[in-house]
């Protein structure tokens, strides 16, 4: 088995607080019912023969397309007009920086272990995010979906990251929130951490870089 010399890291959930605790204090704060957004979601889908979210995590719709047609279909769901243009702004000041794991990330890299960043993202919140940590301090390649018109769990994505590294999926672990994604990474020969906690993912990584488990 090939030696690991390379970390590559999602950004959202791991870096950062959870995805799912900001995006449901902003659904609770406008009243949106979780089965009206997935309903307006759908109906998408079904109008554009598109999913919208992964669209605009490809970069091929804009932030301002794929509000506009979730409104269209909050608007058919809840017989009322629903204003999203906050949605930027007000998910971004729910998410917090993970600490821990930031620190963590930039002391693998003063060891010695090469770091990727391969995040689904929007093209329009790249400066809201990259401001939350010193991304290029760390990290020396980011794979942003909306940049490169693939996202994860799709194939092409992880190959993009191997490819730009110059590494083979042998010599890399990934971590991420997703469990699919993580297991796309595997297809590709990484060794894999699928994030649910700080010190449950520290401890994997360490014991995949051969370390003792259970961080440095």
């Amino acid at each position: 088995m090939s030696e690991i010399v390379a970390v590559i890291s999602d950004f959202g959930g791991v870096l950062t607080t959870p995805l799912e605790t900001a995006f449901l204090a902003f659904q609770q704060e406008h009243g949106i019912p979780l089965q009206a957004l997935g309903s307006a979601m759908a109906a998408a889908v079904e109008r554009d023969g598109v999913h919208p979210l992964f669209e605009l995590e490809k970069g091929r719709i804009t932030e301002t397309q794929f509000l506009g047609s979730l409104e269209v279909g909050l608007r058919e769901e809840l017989g009322r007009d629903v204003r999203l243009d906050s949605f930027a702004q007000g998910f971004g000041t729910r998410l917090a920086p993970n600490q821990e794991l930031i620190d963590y990330m930039a002391e693998l890299r003063q060891r010695g272990l090469r770091m990727a960043l391969c995040t689904n993202n929007v093209r329009e919140w790249e400066a809201r995010w990259r401001a939350m940590l010193p991304v290029d301090e760390i990290f020396e390649l980011v794979v942003d979906s909306a940049f490169v018109g693939t996202r994860k769990p799709e194939p092409e994505i992880y190959a993009l990251t191997l490819d730009r590294l110059g590494l083979r999926g042998e010599q890399c672990v990934f971590i991420d929130d997703f469990e699919i994604n993580c297991q796309q990474a595997a297809e590709h020969g990484m060794a894999t951490v699928w994030f649910r906690d700080n010190a449950q993912a520290i401890g994997e990584l360490e014991a995949a870089l051969g370390a003792v488990a259970g961080g440095p």
